[in-house]
């Protein structure tokens, strides 16, 4: 007991002689003698090297704004402002609570401000101070932009030596965080001035050139269009990043030039089938998939590599039988990384807590390689335990690994074969289910996009998810906010009603209500409009089943289908609401309902008479299943339309250039002829 006591007091005593030795530092700053308060700034510059502890004491004793004050006094000799710039940065080297507490200070706008002195030393010390801090995840970047003068002064400043180039073009590459971050470097000439510091005598300087560029040409077109045709020495650009990405060159370069590469090919500046895509830059992203590299790289190699492939059909051809690709990446399953990679113990430590982002990475690679062809899907899932590992990661905490694995999936649920197979032997819609529960949006859009592919008429797992009350779910889906959602759930409730029992009709009509089935009619979104029509066309099948259906709905159906035949809509939309006319046509009571309504009839007419023959066709198919013969009372109707002049148009179409057109015309006349 008195060991204890006497220790924690030999701890506050310590603490207290840290905080007095701190306060004498600050103290010293406010002394009179310049002379002394120069040697009291170095002696601080010398207290805090590599001490987080004094640094945090120093911030909470104020030294941050006296420096500052010291740093942008004019009365302050070079030396001085040099050595508080330089205390500064030490200081913005601590903890991320150390940089919050020097940009509250108001730190960014003082340094770009000592900017404009002309001393070379000074210059250096602020902005090695400003890239430290830059380059902290808690710095707003938007603090570099306000002032329309500080980016074409640091261009200029990029002359000045090598080590402005490497903090300037170090701060750039933080900075730029959107497509006006890129527009705003563009503009102030930042290709021609930094595409020479590429072939520097300085590998850093070389690295955060490489950088800047995989930064600026990221999803950027106009920034990429131009790098293709920028000349550095005498070479292409394109070249230069080709070199750099050579076996020789270190792993950190081939794998940033190889990025710059694939985000221009991906931006539409080099073609897919360029041989410094296909025979450099691809194999070098697959190399930095291999066991030997260092988990980062792996991560990193892997996702660009998905990147670059993603659009491609033949990229991810070539990809899956580039140095066993689909097998190597079995291994970021495994133990996070080599054993050689592994050379102390903290590094250990590290891959075990970063092991989520290997799998993360796999799984969107696998996406990417299978998103076309059936062979390597096929390879994939044959792959050691790979749809076990997918099941897994449906439900792991991280949500970046579920949304990983949930896009590998709906990549692999696009084949028939596999919805067939793996799919079925591992019962992957359940936690796919459990996934749709209470997930952000990006991964729902996910999820039920694949749910969409399982409930596919050909997909065993079709019968067990309807038992498991995904109605509802669906239903509810078609209410979302996010149109890719409401695609999503009226898309797969269609894949649900096609030749559905009258039971699941039934429930899915009740579950959506006709009042959301209506709303999603007059959806501003398109697609929703379509899938929607498709959804009411599966409903609308088989005769019992449109009898029922417009027995208790018919008329508002009718009113939505006078809408859209009468609003301003694409021809499939039209194409597709002409054909739900004639399913309701080819009902046993339903067709009353268009015989019944002239307004319906002469809309027909006019359809039959339109410029696009898919429109012709459909109105057509209608008349046909109006009259035909073998039905209760399909004289009259026969009669009703020949008063209407349908048949002078049936005969003029007899006579039409499509040849479908013309059969359907031809069937339908034989009809008044038997």
């Amino acid at each position: 007991m008195e060991e204890a006591e006497t220790h924690a007091c030999s701890v506050l005593v310590a603490t207290q002689e840290v905080t007095a030795t701190s306060r004498h530092y600050v103290d010293r700053l406010f002394d009179p003698d310049p002379q002394k308060v120069l040697q009291g700034v170095i002696d601080m510059k010398n207290a805090v090297i590599g001490n987080n502890k004094q640094k945090a004491n120093l911030i909470v004793l104020g030294a941050v704004p006296r420096l500052l004050y010291l740093l942008q006094q004019p009365s302050s000799s070079l030396e001085l402002r040099t050595e508080c710039a330089v205390v500064l940065g030490s200081l913005a080297m601590g903890t991320e609570n150390n940089i919050k507490s020097l940009v509250d200070c108001h730190i960014i706008p003082a340094l770009l401000q000592g900017l404009l002195c002309q001393d070379l030393c000074f210059i250096e010390a602020c902005l090695r101070c400003l890239r430290t801090v830059f380059i902290s995840p808690v710095t707003p970047v938007q603090l570099l932009y306000p002032d329309p003068t500080v980016i074409p002064h640091l261009m200029s400043l990029l002359s000045r030596s090598q080590r402005t180039q490497e903090y300037i073009t170090q701060i750039f590459s933080h900075c730029c965080k959107t497509p006006e971050h890129q527009t705003i470097l563009y503009n102030h000439g930042a290709i021609q001035n930094i595409a020479p510091l590429l072939i520097s005598p300085s590998y850093k300087v070389q690295m955060q050139a490489l950088k800047c560029f995989s930064v600026l040409a990221y999803e950027n077109a106009q920034v990429s269009l131009t790098l293709v045709n920028v000349l550095v020495d005498g070479e292409l650009l394109t070249q230069v990043f080709v070199r750099m990405m050579q076996r020789d060159r270190p792993i950190e370069m081939q794998l940033t030039a190889a990025k710059c590469l694939t985000y221009m090919c991906r931006a539409g500046a080099i073609r897919t089938d360029d041989t410094c895509i296909v025979l450099k830059t691809l194999p070098c992203l697959v190399r930095m998939c291999s066991k030997e590299r260092l988990l980062e790289e792996r991560v990193e190699g892997a996702e660009t590599l998905a990147y670059l492939m993603e659009p491609d059909v033949e990229l991810q051809r070539i990809a899956s039988v580039t140095d066993h690709l689909v097998a190597m990446l079995a291994d970021y399953f495994k133990y996070p990384s080599s054993v050689s990679a592994i050379a102390d113990i903290k590094r250990l430590d590290h891959d075990l807590k970063h092991a989520h982002e290997l799998r993360q990475a796999a799984f969107k690679l696998y996406a990417s390689l299978g998103a076309n062809d059936e062979d390597v899907r096929k390879k994939i899932t044959e792959t050691e335990n790979m749809m076990d590992r997918i099941v897994s990661g449906l439900s792991e905490s991280s949500i970046k690994v579920r949304l990983a694995a949930v896009r590998c999936l709906h990549s692999l649920s696009r084949s028939v074969q596999q919805l067939r197979t793996s799919f079925h032997d591992h019962a992957v819609w359940k936690p796919l289910m459990k996934l749709l529960q209470n997930a952000p949006d990006e991964v729902l859009v996910m999820a039920s996009s694949t749910l969409c592919n399982l409930l596919l008429e050909f997909s065993p797992s079709k019968e067990p998810i309807l038992e498991s009350g995904v109605i509802e779910l669906l239903c509810s889906l078609t209410q979302s906010d996010s149109p890719a959602l409401r695609v999503n759930g009226i898309w797969a409730l269609m894949n649900m009603a096609f030749q559905a029992d009258q039971k699941v009709k039934v429930e899915i009509v009740r579950a959506l209500g006709t009042e959301q089935l209506f709303r999603l009619l007059s959806d501003p979104d398109a697609n929703v409009l379509m899938k929607t029509l498709g959804l009411l066309r599966n409903l609308l099948s088989t005769r019992p089943h449109i009898d029922q259906i417009m027995s208790s709905h018919g008329k508002q159906i009718m009113q939505a289908v006078t809408l859209i035949l009468e609003g301003e809509h694409s021809i499939e939309v039209k194409e597709q609401t002409l054909c739900i006319l004639a399913n309701i046509a080819d009902g046993n009571t339903a067709k009353e309902l268009i015989m019944t309504n002239d307004d319906m009839l002469q809309k027909i007419k006019s359809y039959m008479g339109h410029s696009n023959v898919k429109l012709q066709l459909a109105a057509t198919f209608c008349v046909s299943n109006l009259i035909w013969n073998e039905e209760d009372g399909s004289q009259e109707r026969q009669d009703k339309l020949r008063e209407m002049g349908f048949v002078d148009i049936l005969h003029k179409l007899t006579q039409a250039s499509d040849p479908s057109l013309c059969d359907r015309a031809k069937s339908a006349m034989q009809q008044y002829l038997a």
